[in-house]
């Protein structure tokens, strides 16, 4: 590759990725994923995925990583991108507890099946330009919907954004979003605090039942494992 090129594809790929994470970031604190905004795709950054984005640069006009796996049979810098950002549901696929039924796909939390519809809202627009509409995430998700190793309740979700948006357009799915966010965040919290307070009634039991056996006990040994002393 000569050093016109090197240049051309690397600054090329930079403004790329680039304007692709900023449209993710915009998106993501419409709907309160300030964190998951801030350091979605950092990985791109890293050499394993940059330098391959350079070398199979597509002009911006699809990713260098398909390109990657065309010429090589499989795309080292996917497999460490996917393998480092959990919007991605090809991240959550393991062995089933089952292991007779294989590989399977992991259900998603939440926040992160709504950072990949940002992701692929993201995607879409950078590579598609001008024409994007609000039908071109579902069109390009619909290509491959029947091919993918996904989990039922993901799958449902992903859909059913990807659908809303394409009919209601983002002002509305976006809203949508943030109601079910802030409702899911609610839920986790109500249940980190009833498993902190079974955690600390379980504890005081533990508490007094090693009091009572000190006390039996009796004598300095009895007080000193009753921690009175």
């Amino acid at each position: 590759m000569k050093l016109s090129e090197l240049w051309n594809n690397g600054w090329g790929h930079f403004l790329t990725i680039n304007r692709h994470k900023w449209e993710v970031m915009k998106n993501c604190f419409r709907v309160g994923l300030y964190k998951q905004g801030l350091l979605h795709d950092l990985s791109k950054y890293s050499p394993t995925e940059f330098l391959t984005g350079i070398r199979y640069y597509q002009g911006g006009s699809r990713s260098p990583n398909a390109a990657e796996k065309e010429a090589l049979g499989y795309s080292a810098a996917w497999l460490h991108h996917k393998g480092r950002n959990r919007h991605h549901f090809e991240y959550w696929i393991d062995f089933s507890v089952k292991k007779e039924e294989g590989l399977q796909g992991m259900e998603m939390p939440l926040c992160y099946v709504m950072e990949m519809v940002m992701d692929r809202i993201a995607a879409s627009k950078v590579y598609k330009k001008e024409a994007y509409t609000d039908a071109s995430p579902w069109e390009y998700y619909a290509k491959t919907k029947d091919y993918i190793v996904i989990h039922p309740k993901t799958r449902a979700w992903l859909e059913k954004i990807l659908k809303m948006l394409a009919r209601e357009g983002e002002e509305k799915t976006f809203r949508y979003i943030r109601k079910v966010l802030r409702q899911e965040k609610s839920k986790i919290r109500q249940k980190k605090n009833k498993k902190r307070q079974e955690n600390n009634r379980i504890k005081q039991e533990r508490n007094k039942a090693g009091q009572k056996k000190g006390n039996r006990k009796g004598g300095i040994s009895g007080w000193k494992k009753s921690g009175c002393v």
